[in-house]
């Protein structure tokens, strides 16, 4: 009888996966043997593995410019970086290896790239692409950059009263772009996005305060759909609307040449991710020089925003189960040393599923559980994954050995989300944070980025 946990995997999945195998009953991520790095470090641990950035970042490159090529497309694809996914140094330095540019969403992102171009990592070359709304400090920020020579930084206008705080504190010629108030799924809570100007009131806008003007030119027109690039009507229909409004401006705007279609490419969240993300690329391209051909209008060079596709899949949270509490009939719990709410707030916030495999006890029989963090807060589980309404893991009856598990592709928002450094909820310690890397030799090294949190460093954030 198959009643191991490595039958129900191989019974459900196509197993093993280019960054997963199983090798004598014990978990490997990226050819790594996790349980070696725990071994090392203990757990709770957070992981990041850096060739995955870099992998991310040249598959997305190469999807977009064979679409380009299939259809004799007559423009340039730039993919940037967004930050706010992950501003680690050690993931800002390994994506700039790559030859990107860098989308902002805050005053602070500005202060992070000077100190990167301190170190020559980053030059006043690379496009700055400035989304958000706008606070007083962001636009000295953005202007600061402009009036010292950073010429493609590029604020693109979320309000119309943006580009009056603008004028009054640049000083030098100014490329700006204009974000496309989007219409969301008719599920959402709302209908428009709060973020942009609404496709009605562009045009107005461009004829009344942009055309003419002798400091500022119209260089890109930015779109975005929160449910990111799905395959489905709705989508296909605001990117058409998008690119006609790119072409109705471009006939008033010469100087109008690219189109910033966003972030969107989701990340492996389950064993039976199924996106075909080559098909997407090669349709948004089409989609776009079919519109453009019927407009006579010359396609645009296309802008990306990748954050989560960029990181996600590069991070890893791993917990030892401390034990196991049969609280009625049916419900059985495993408890983890660490809180779902302050390591993997997303999975509680968002109700996120990620990819959640054992380390070890593989060849063990399964039984389905309940994950409960270290919190007294009732919402501190985790209770499903991805594909399916329950979680199955090895048994731990009258075994010596713990059971170590990990949740995979947790590279975007939860440091962040969580307060990276800060005051846990329940005091519950930030765990330790490893960097995983390749030497010239293809063999994987570690380094300590941060210790666990020690009381002390939260006392004194408290006061005391």
């Amino acid at each position: 009888m198959k009643n191991k946990y490595i039958d129900l995997i191989e019974q459900s999945f196509e197993f093993p996966q280019d960054e997963f195998r199983v090798e004598d009953g014990e978990l490997y991520f990226h050819n790594i043997p996790v349980m070696d790095l725990i071994e090392q470090y203990g757990t709770p641990l957070k992981i990041t593995y850096l060739p995955k950035i870099s992998s991310q970042i040249q598959r997305a490159k190469r999807m977009f410019n064979v679409a380009m090529a299939k259809v004799d497309y007559n423009g340039d694809y730039n993919y940037c970086y967004c930050t706010k996914s992950s501003h680690f140094s050690f993931v800002m330095e390994e994506a700039l290896k790559n030859d990107i540019h860098i989308e902002t969403s805050s005053a602070f992102d500005l202060n992070l790239i000077e100190s990167l171009s301190e170190q020559n990592i980053i030059n006043k070359e690379h496009y700055i692409i400035c989304n958000g709304y706008k606070k007083d400090i962001y636009i000295e920020n953005i202007s600061n950059f402009i009036n010292n020579g950073w010429k493609n930084t590029i604020p693109v206008l979320d309000n119309m009263n943006e580009f009056d705080q603008l004028d009054a504190v640049i000083t030098e010629p100014t490329k700006i772009g204009i974000r496309i108030a989007a219409e969301e799924e008719p599920k959402f809570e709302f209908y428009t996005s709060r973020l942009g100007i609404r496709y009605s009131d562009i045009l107005p806008f461009y004829e009344s305060k942009i055309k003419g003007n002798k400091k500022f030119s119209l260089k890109m027109l930015h779109f975005f759909i929160n449910t990111g690039m799905r395959d489905n009507a709705y989508y296909w229909n605001e990117l058409s609307k998008c690119v006609s409004v790119y072409c109705d401006l471009k006939a008033l705007c010469p100087e109008l040449d690219s189109l910033n279609i966003g972030g969107g490419f989701p990340i492996k969240n389950s064993l039976m991710h199924d996106y075909d993300y080559e098909y997407m690329a090669e349709e948004i391209i089409a989609q776009i020089k079919s519109i453009c051909q019927q407009r006579n209008t010359p396609e645009p060079h296309i802008f990306t925003e990748f954050g989560s596709f960029t990181v996600g899949e590069s991070g890893a949270t791993i917990y030892q189960v401390m034990g196991q509490k049969q609280q009625n009939d049916r419900e059985r719990w495993y408890m983890v040393d660490s809180s779902f709410m302050t390591t993997l707030p997303d999975t509680w916030g968002i109700k996120q599923r990620f990819i959640l495999l054992p380390i070890n006890k593989w060849n063990d029989e399964y039984q389905r559980v309940f994950l409960g963090g270290l919190t007294c807060d009732s919402q501190d589980y985790y209770n499903a994954e991805a594909h399916a309404n329950a979680i199955f893991l090895p048994t731990i009856n009258g075994s010596e050995e713990p059971l170590y598990i990990g949740f995979f592709h947790t590279g975007a928002y939860q440091e962040s989300i969580a307060g990276f450094g800060g005051i846990q909820h329940c005091l519950q310690p930030a765990p330790k944070h490893i960097i995983i890397d390749l030497d010239e030799n293809g063999e994987y090294y570690t380094k300590l980025f941060s210790k666990e949190q020690t009381y002390k460093s939260m006392l004194k954030i408290l006061g005391y």
